[in-house]
C-alpha cells in the first residue's frame, strides 16, 4: 500500500470551567474547545512486525506508550475482534510541529488522526460514534479532535456538542518551553480558588458567539501561573501588543493571544521573535478552524 499521509491539528481551550471532582479521582469541566491550524503530520506504513513509532523529537517516546501508538493497537484489535484480517505490523512516523506537554493537545490530535486514517484505510468499518469512543479509552481530547470543529466539552471533555458561533480569530501562540504535567495541574487545583465573579461557571451560550471579554477564562491558569509566573508575563505582553484577549490553553504553558487582523498578529510574531529576551520562546501563528 501507499503510505497514507494525515494531519492532526492543534487545539485551544477558550473557555475551561472545572465543575467538581468526580469519585473516580477525575475532574468534571465545561469548556470551549476549538482547533488550530498548526499540524503535525503522521505518515502510516503497513508491513514489517508489530509497531513502531519514529519521530525526532526527543520527548516523544517512540515505543508503546506512545498515545498514537496505543491508538493503533486498540483499533486494530478492534476490528479484528470484528472478524477483520489480522495486521503483522504498522510503522507510524509523527513529524512534530505541536510543542509537547503544552496544554495543545498534539498527542491526543495524533492519536485521533491514527484512529480516523486506519479506519478509512480499512473501508470504515466502524462509525464516527465508535471511533470516538474508542477515542474516549485513550484521553479525555481524543474524541473531540474526531468529532473536528469547535465544540462545547463536558463531562471529562469527552462529552461533546458542536459550537458554529465562533467568529475567525488568528491565535499568536507563545510556548515558554516549559513542559506542564496535566495530572500535577489537576492535583494542585483547589476548586474553593476557582471563582471566577465576571463568569459563571454553568454559562449556556444558547446560540450566543463567543465573546472574549465575558467568556475568556481558564481555572487551571492560577495553578499553572504560580509555578511557571512565565505564563503571566506573556499574557501581559500579548494585551500590551493588541491581543484582544490572552489566556493559558488547557493546563499550559502555552499562552495564546487572539487577533481579528491576521496581519497584525504575524507582525507582533516577528516583533516577539526579534526580541532577544524571549529567545527560549517558540512562538506560531495559526488561524481558527471553524
Amino acid at each position: 500500500m501507499q503510505p497514507l499521509h494525515v494531519k492532526a491539528p492543534a487545539k485551544i481551550n477558550l473557555f475551561l470551567r472545572i465543575t467538581g471532582k468526580r469519585p473516580d479521582g477525575y475532574h468534571d469541566l465545561y469548556t470551549l474547545m476549538c482547533p488550530l491550524a498548526l499540524y503535525d503530520t503522521l505518515t502510516l506504513s503497513m508491513g514489517g512486525k508489530g509497531i513502531i513509532v519514529v519521530c525526532d523529537h526527543p520527548s516523544v517516546p517512540e515505543d508503546a506508550s506512545n498515545l498514537a501508538a496505543r491508538s493503533a493497537q486498540l483499533y486494530l484489535e478492534t476490528i479484528s475482534a470484528g472478524g477483520a484480517p489480522p495486521v503483522s505490523g504498522l510503522t507510524i512516523h509523527i513529524d512534530k510541529k505541536i510543542p509537547v506537554g503544552a496544554g495543545l493537545g498534539g498527542g491526543s490530535s495524533d492519536a485521533a488522526a491514527v484512529l480516523v486514517a486506519l479506519n478509512d484505510y480499512f473501508g470504515q468499518p466502524l462509525t464516527n460514534q465508535a471511533l470516538m469512543a474508542l477515542g474516549t479509552r485513550l484521553g479525555a481530547d481524543v474524541p473531540f479532535f474526531i468529532l473536528g470543529g469547535p465544540a462545547l466539552g463536558t463531562g471529562i471533555g469527552d462529552r461533546l456538542q458542536p459550537f458554529p458561533h465562533l467568529t475567525p480569530w488568528t491565535a499568536l501562540l507563545v510556548y515558554p518551553n516549559e513542559v506542564v504535567s496535566t495530572a500535577w495541574v489537576y492535583k494542585n487545583l483547589n476548586l474553593r480558588l476557582t471563582k471566577d465573579e465576571k463568569k459563571l461557571s454553568k454559562f449556556h451560550f444558547d446560540g450566543r458567539l463567543f465573546n472574549v471579554d465575558e467568556h475568556l477564562v481558564n481555572d487551571l491558569e492560577p495553578v499553572t501561573e504560580r509555578a511557571f509566573p512565565v505564563v503571566s508575563a506573556i499574557k501581559r505582553l500579548l494585551l500590551a501588543h493588541g491581543a484582544a484577549g490572552a489566556m493559558m490553553s488547557g493546563s499550559g504553558s502555552t499562552v495564546f493571544g487572539l487577533f481579528a487582523d491576521p496581519e497584525r498578529a504575524i507582525s507582533v510574531c516577528t516583533a516577539l521573535c526579534d526580541n532577544q529576551q524571549n529567545k527560549n520562546w517558540t512562538l506560531y501563528v495559526a488561524d481558527m478552524l471553524i
